[in-house]
């Protein structure tokens, strides 16, 4: 049976220097990403979850079956961490950033008023969560949304506050940035905007329910 698996990246592990580098790039893909992966497989691995999508997982995480021990906490955190992942690195790429255009530029501006509003707000909920979690840009019941939620947790889930169809990713876990920013989170958050994947962004607007 099909098991979940570390995607290659994109791009090379120094691609998005010098906004996020290329030592936390590596260990974030090839260590904290891949242990997800693995956790994840085991615990889902001779149970009624086995081969189920992580949309799937995520539509029913409250009610988990109980199964092994530890599972439902387990597939709630490495699941997110599994799906975050997954969506944060094709959220970025070389010689990204810059203005929105499209589709995501008209429904930015129509949900906020205009991009800089919109990345005001969103850098907020980025700076602002407390702990490890995750800023996100959320497409629900057909608008546009600024939350954010901590660990590995996400819109997916029936858990969350905000449900619907994410659009844009920021890990603010320590291990996203603390190499490079040390505690300046605000600083990696500023300079993450360099990197952002509109295109991508626009890609998961279309997709979205």
């Amino acid at each position: 049976m099909a098991k979940f698996e570390l995607p290659s990246l994109p791009y090379a592990y120094d691609a998005l220097e010098p906004h996020i580098d290329k030592l936390t790039m590596e260990i974030h893909h090839s260590k904290h990403h891949q242990a997800y992966v693995n956790n994840l497989n085991n615990a889902v691995t001779g149970t009624d979850l086995e081969g189920k999508s992580l949309e799937e997982l995520f539509s029913s995480i409250s009610n988990l079956p109980a199964g092994k021990a530890g599972v439902p906490a387990a597939v709630r955190n490495n699941g997110g961490g599994v799906y975050n992942h997954n969506l944060f690195w094709t959220n970025m790429k070389p010689n990204g950033g810059g203005l929105p255009t499209g589709a995501v530029a008209d429904a930015i501006n129509g949900a906020f008023g205009s991009f800089d509003e919109f990345k005001k707000l969103f850098s907020n909920a980025a700076a602002t969560r407390f702990g490890s979690g995750w800023a996100w840009l959320v497409s629900s019941n057909g608008k546009l949304v600024v939350t954010s939620s901590a660990n590995q947790d996400n819109p997916l889930m029936d858990v969350s506050e905000v449900k619907g169809s994410p659009l844009l990713a920021l890990d603010v876990w320590e291990h996203a940035y603390y190499l490079h920013y040390q505690n300046r989170r605000p600083d990696y958050i500023s300079s993450w905007w360099n990197v952002v994947n509109w295109d991508e962004v626009n890609a998961r607007l279309a997709q979205a329910k």
